[in-house]
């Protein structure tokens, strides 16, 4: 809620209910691209975005879905809210979703998780900010290196 977000292009990945795609719509972002495994997810975000009268500036779809309609899409900024292990196989689909310079937010990892997504992500993007923990629950922000 601190980043400037006007007119910018987000990735929700792992959306769930669409409550941080729904934000940053609510905050300015041009348009959202909530992404999630789970039907169940879509639908949640589809109906929420709708609540919120947000629902002509969200795309919800599963990843292959979004995979096909989308193949060139880059974003100005990427969240995801899901566990350490799809986030560090995710890495490369993030690096390559992430214009230069886009500014990614991560949550979902447990403290003693943090240095191997670190890792996992350094070929990529400068994670530089271990977010508030709640118990042993981090986020890591940073932004995607300017060239690679």
């Amino acid at each position: 809620d601190k980043q400037d977000l006007k007119d910018k292009v987000v990735i929700d990945y792992g959306c769930g209910s669409g409550i941080l795609g729904i934000a940053a719509l609510l905050l300015g972002a041009k348009q959202v691209y909530a992404v999630d495994l789970d039907p169940q997810a879509v639908l949640s975000t589809q109906q929420n975005a709708e609540l919120n009268k947000v629902e002509d500036k969200i795309w919800t779809g599963l990843p292959e879905e979004f995979e096909q309609q989308f193949p060139d899409l880059q974003a100005d900024v990427i969240v995801a809210n899901i566990l350490a292990g799809p986030l560090m196989h995710l890495a490369p689909t993030f690096a390559t979703l992430a214009k230069p310079q886009a500014l990614i937010a991560m949550a979902g990892i447990i403290e003693e998780q943090v240095e191997d997504l670190r890792q996992s992500y350094a070929k990529w993007f400068n994670l530089h900010t271990l977010g508030q923990r709640e118990e042993n629950w981090c986020r890591l922000s940073g932004e995607r290196l300017a060239s690679v």
